[in-house]
């Protein structure tokens, strides 16, 4: 198994000062990448740790920062605030979501034309976002994502890009409703998508985290599914490192 090496990244984005970490087999060049997006508790273990995971897979891999200064959450009042002050200014938002992939195709490991998108609970709202906002990512990968956090309209939406949906059937941020109309609207956009379902299961069901949550309702740790959608990414990443790179045109 190849080495891996880290090194952070420093990239501004309004005057911002975001750090991401870039994560890569040693001796790297040129290599399919995936821009990791951490979910509301900031670009911390759990988020790096995922980002070891694939690049073991053999992508190099650009963990982005979304709050700034590699803020990491240690309390639960402090996460509204900030994933309200993206939602509430969309164009900011998406700015640092295209921030981070362009920062990503700039490096030396990465092959700026096979850029994979994918997010953990807001990461994946921010992947599926910036996608659905005209976003050139090869695909996008969103692990129990927020879909109540998405806008309408797909019409930017480039053909071509390949979806991977993982979510937990009882979630109350990505319900029935809301998951028929993301599938009508990737369809519609011309998009490949694929879903895996997990019943009773809720938000955030891949972090260990969510283990104490206050609220196992609507937050819960389930450690078979967590596995489960580990699998699905890892062959869908697999599926996409065996196929020729194009960004969507």
């Amino acid at each position: 198994m190849a080495q891996l090496s880290t090194r952070d990244i420093a990239y501004t984005v309004d005057g911002t000062r975001m750090l991401g970490m870039l994560v890569a087999p040693e001796g790297a060049h040129g290599l399919p990448a995936v821009v990791l997006f951490h979910d509301a508790f900031g670009l911390g273990e759990d988020a790096i740790a995922a980002a070891h995971r694939i690049a073991r897979l053999g992508f190099a891999v650009f963990a982005a920062d979304v709050w700034g200064d590699r803020v990491t959450p240690t309390d639960e009042s402090q996460i509204g605030p900030l994933i309200g002050g993206m939602v509430g200014d969309r164009p900011r938002w998406l700015a640092r979501v295209a921030a981070a992939h362009a920062t990503a195709a700039g490096q030396p490991e990465i092959d700026g034309a096979s850029l994979v998108s994918m997010g953990f609970c807001f990461g994946g709202s921010s992947a599926l976002e910036h996608l659905r906002a005209g976003g050139g990512s090869r695909a996008v990968i969103a692990i129990h994502p927020g879909l109540d956090l998405l806008a309408d309209g797909w019409d930017e939406a480039h053909p071509g890009a390949r979806v991977l949906l993982c979510a937990g059937a009882a979630d109350p941020m990505a319900t029935a409703e809301q998951r028929d109309a993301l599938e009508a609207a990737l369809t519609g956009a011309g998009i490949d998508w694929e879903e895996h379902l997990y019943s009773g299961t809720r938000h955030a069901f891949t972090s260990p985290k969510a283990v104490r949550s206050p609220m196992p309702d609507v937050v819960a740790y389930h450690p078979r599914n967590a596995m489960r959608a580990w699998a699905a990414t890892e062959t869908f990443l697999l599926e996409l490192l065996a196929e020729p790179a194009a960004v969507p045109a």
